[in-house]
């Protein structure tokens, strides 16, 4: 009976070995030329097994193998291992064909990897030595710019992704990005990135392992044609050498390889002209609207909040609230702008509102009118419109508003009466009463002493001009300011004129740099400028505000701007610009 229940028990360990083992069958790629190559590899996750049997691979050429490899580890205690037999095949001919699987024995049991199809394609350029590691790894990593949507409309919100796919049978050691990508004619803002997760995924029809490196939300802010430029990377990729260690682990070479994604089309639609209504503003999105006071009953001189709302996901930031009308009886305030925002891969999501304060001044019951907010919702292609009802203020207690009506005053004749009014002389004749000489006059002495005081004031600017090209501190910030004032000119012109001025600033921005540093500082990167100002030694504080400056060109083009906002933009480029040229 003992010896019935041993073998109950030998029976029940080998089927639960059995149920955890697993034999697959894994390829390089399964997409080729017909001149390429590929590894394929047979792998066991369970130590023991024995008599391994490969496939027929009657429609491809065997360059090298088997060659096994053995992995075992040991993590938080627990072990892990696998088994592989690897060969490198060439296909004869272009087709699709299947590899069988291979068999292999494992507890008295036979195993079966499952089958892989190949799609072999004409023949495509490869180098004399395609065992060169800088061929492999050009072949097995790829960087990809992903989009949501291609065919948006002006105002609607898509994403970017920049992916690092890496093939199974290599590895990055380390990656560097070079140029970041140019979002020209979008509103942009990077979608953060808590931790890089690495994923499974296809590319070309193959498994691949990737990474999404960068993410960005991008509004167009016109139709036509935009370009999203390509991101450019250098990637340390380890490219197995085909060799194993003493332990049997794979030898593997480092290579370093500059990447770029490819140049990204994106087709703008227009809004469309029919159905647009007078109030649109550029909303475009799914929204909310709401018009709410604190307040409904209060006394003269208390004040009221009347806050207008739109809530929802879309260009939130892209366009103007609808603003509200009141009585003159009631004294309303210029209104506070709040929003509440947060940046997603489908968009911006939040509030966005204006907070009017309002004074009533006279006792009465006064109607702020009803508004009315309209937007365009891409997915329906259709415009919208939100209408408010009417609000009430009504002051309970206050001063009476007194009316009073002007009576029609009769028009009457003018009466000349005395010396009251006069026709005016349109022509005279005068004669001086005495006659006077220049010499031994008043201005003859005068200007015969002016030449004379001509000489100490002389004297005394030049003394100024010595003093003054002694100090060199001074001296240098005058230069600056004038600098900044010289740069600057055309963008003061534009005050008032948004685009213009914010194109002015920016130019005066970059041709200030490229005068100074001798630099083209149009085709370099914030980055690249930030690094070269360092290195001129300028402090980081005086960099940030510079940087600062030119990112606020590029927001504040696509977004509402006063004259008084431009004014501030225009003395923080003339500030930061005499800062930089006192300190090189």
């Amino acid at each position: 009976m003992k010896a019935f229940y041993i073998l109950c028990f030998i029976g029940l360990f080998t089927q639960s070995l059995l149920a955890q083992a697993t034999f697959t069958t894994a390829v390089s790629k399964n997409k080729l030329g017909v001149n390429e190559r590929f590894r394929i590899e047979f792998t066991i996750n369970m130590q023991g097994a024995d008599n391994f049997s490969p496939p027929n691979f009657k429609n491809f050429k065997v360059i090298a193998g088997p060659s096994q490899s053995v992995n075992q580890a040991w993590i938080n205690g627990k072990t892990t291992f696998s088994q592989s037999y690897i060969y490198t095949l060439q296909p004869k001919n272009i087709g699709v064909y299947t590899i069988p699987g291979a068999t292999i024995e494992f507890g008295g049991k036979t195993l079966t990897s499952n089958t892989v199809e190949m799609n072999i394609l004409k023949a495509v350029d490869i180098p004399k030595n395609p065992n060169d590691p800088n061929y492999i790894a050009e072949q097995n990593v790829h960087l990809v710019a992903e989009v949501s949507k291609t065919k948006p409309y002006v105002g609607e919100g898509i994403y970017v992704e920049y992916k690092l796919y890496v093939s199974q049978n290599i590895s990055v050691d380390n990656y560097e990005v070079t140029e970041s990508p140019k979002y020209n004619g979008f509103w942009n803002q990077d979608i953060r990135i808590d931790n890089l997760q690495v994923k499974l995924g296809k590319f070309n029809g193959e498994d691949y392992r990737y990474v999404v490196l960068k993410k960005a939300l991008l509004i167009p802010t016109k139709s036509g044609k935009l370009i999203i430029e390509p991101m450019k990377m250098d990637v340390w990729i380890g490219v197995p050498t085909g060799r194993g260690d003493f332990f049997g682990n794979p030898i593997t070479t480092t290579v370093r390889k500059e990447f770029t994604s490819a140049q990204r089309n994106i087709q703008v639609a227009a809004l469309p002209i029919k159905g647009k209504p007078e109030n649109f503003t550029g909303a475009v999105g799914d929204f909310d609207f709401v018009v709410s006071a604190n307040k409904n009953d209060l006394k003269a001189n208390e004040s009221s909040e009347i806050k207008v709302t739109v809530s929802g996901k879309g260009n939130l930031k892209l366009f103007s609230l609808p603003n509200i009308e009141t009585p003159k009886e009631l004294e309303v305030y210029t209104p506070e702008h709040k929003e509440n925002l947060r940046t997603t891969a489908s968009g911006l999501q939040g509030t966005v509102s204006d907070l009017y304060t309002v004074v009533p001044q006279f006792k009465g019951k006064y109607k702020i009118p009803k508004l009315a907010f309209s937007y365009f919702n891409p997915s329906e292609k259709k415009y919208k419109t939100i209408t408010t009802d009417d609000l009430y203020v009504n002051v309970l207690e206050g001063k009476e508003i007194v009316s009073s009506t002007n009576a029609d005053t009769a028009k009457k004749d003018v009466v000349i009466s005395g010396n009251n009014f006069r026709y005016i002389q349109t022509s005279t004749s005068f004669k001086p009463k005495t006659t006077s000489f220049f010499f031994d006059s008043n201005l003859f002495y005068l200007l015969l002493i002016i030449p004379l005081l001509f000489i100490p004031i002389g004297i005394i600017i030049y003394n100024k001009s010595v003093e003054k090209s002694k100090d060199l501190v001074g001296k240098k910030l005058r230069t600056a300011d004038r600098l900044a004032k010289k740069y600057l000119s055309e963008a003061k012109k534009q005050l008032g004129n948004k685009e213009a001025f914010y194109i002015a600033l920016e130019r005066a921005l970059h041709n200030y740099l490229k005068a100074k540093l001798q630099i083209e500082t149009v085709d370099i990167s914030r980055e690249s400028i930030k690094e070269i100002l360092i290195d001129k030694k300028i402090s980081e504080e005086t960099i940030e505000s510079f940087i600062e400056v030119l990112d606020g060109c590029d927001f504040a083009r696509y977004t509402p701007i006063t004259d008084v906002m431009m004014q501030d933009e225009f003395e923080k480029a003339k500030h930061v610009i005499s800062l930089i040229d006192k300190q090189l």
